[in-house]
């Protein structure tokens, strides 16, 4: 009678605290949307920022975002993949494995204004880039790395070795079984790691503004890699800091809004069609 009233407790503290988490989720997506959502016209979202006038837009810090996410995803995801398949698959057990595993632990706790300074000592002032959208990139490339891999190494060893002991038996070699076997059955953790990473991309702003500056090019859109890249994040820092525009705060509304919008939009664009194919997959 015990064990059932104390399993009741349980179950019903833990909905409890689903509940709540959601409810505080749900009041922060409804504040942010419903300030933000009457702002967000057509001018405004594709509309070219104004620096004292009212009636400015976010078009180029909207497009910057994504180039730069594009970018840094590019820069990062070979290497971040590769590393962990190496960690999870072909490393072996000693001081440098266990070395390399616990750095990119440590980096994924640090701040990532500390990444920002790091970027701006080492792309910016070192390397001579400036604040662009190159060295942007590069340094929120950085960010993401630590993440990927340990989410990389993670997943694949959750997949069953006796995957990995048919599919060899089957006379595979080791990178066709990692290739064919191993990555497909991998494929949903990989995707939610790849989600997690690039909605904190979006979101970023200290990296960027040590990196890729407050500004943005006079065209629009601007791939050109050495082009200043403000991002939605950024502007929505610089236009409640500094801004000298009088509607300032509608203009911070909205962009909080459409950056929330965004970020929804990316994690449904990404993780559907991967469940899509996963069950297409099951089905066979």
């Amino acid at each position: 009678m015990n064990n059932k009233l104390t399993d009741k407790l349980a179950t019903g503290l833990f909905w409890a605290i689903g509940l709540l988490i959601l409810s505080v989720l749900a009041w922060f997506l409804w504040y942010i949307l419903s300030a933000g959502v009457p702002h967000l016209t057509l001018d405004f979202i594709f509309g070219k920022p104004e620096d004292v006038k009212a009636g400015g837009g976010v078009g180029p810090m909207l497009f910057n975002s994504f180039y730069i996410l594009f970018l840094s995803l590019l820069f990062s995801l070979p290497f971040g993949i590769g590393a962990g398949i190496w960690l999870a698959e072909y490393a072996k057990k000693n001081w440098l494995t266990d070395l390399v595993r616990l750095s990119t632990e440590m980096l994924a706790s640090v701040p990532s204004i500390v990444f920002g300074l790091f970027g701006a000592l080492l792309f910016v002032t070192y390397f001579g880039l400036g604040f662009t959208i190159l060295g942007g990139a590069l340094t929120l490339s950085l960010l993401n790395l630590p993440v990927l891999v340990r989410v990389t190494e993670e997943t694949l060893r959750a997949v069953p070795d006796s995957y990995r002991e048919a599919s060899l038996a089957l006379g595979s070699t080791k990178w066709q079984m990692i290739r064919k076997v191993l990555i497909p059955s991998a494929l949903p953790g990989l995707v939610t790691g790849i989600t997690l990473v690039a909605g904190r991309a979006l979101g970023e702003s200290a990296i960027l503004i040590f990196t890729a500056g407050v500004s943005v090019s006079r065209f629009a859109p601007d791939f050109d890699l050495m082009a200043s890249g403000a991002t939605l994040s950024v502007q929505l820092w610089y236009i409640r800091s500094e801004a000298l525009v009088p509607d300032a705060m509608d203009i911070a509304e909205g962009t909080a809004a459409l950056l929330v919008v965004v970020v929804l939009a990316l994690n449904l664009l990404i993780a559907l069609p991967s469940r899509y194919l996963q069950r297409k997959a099951a089905g066979k």
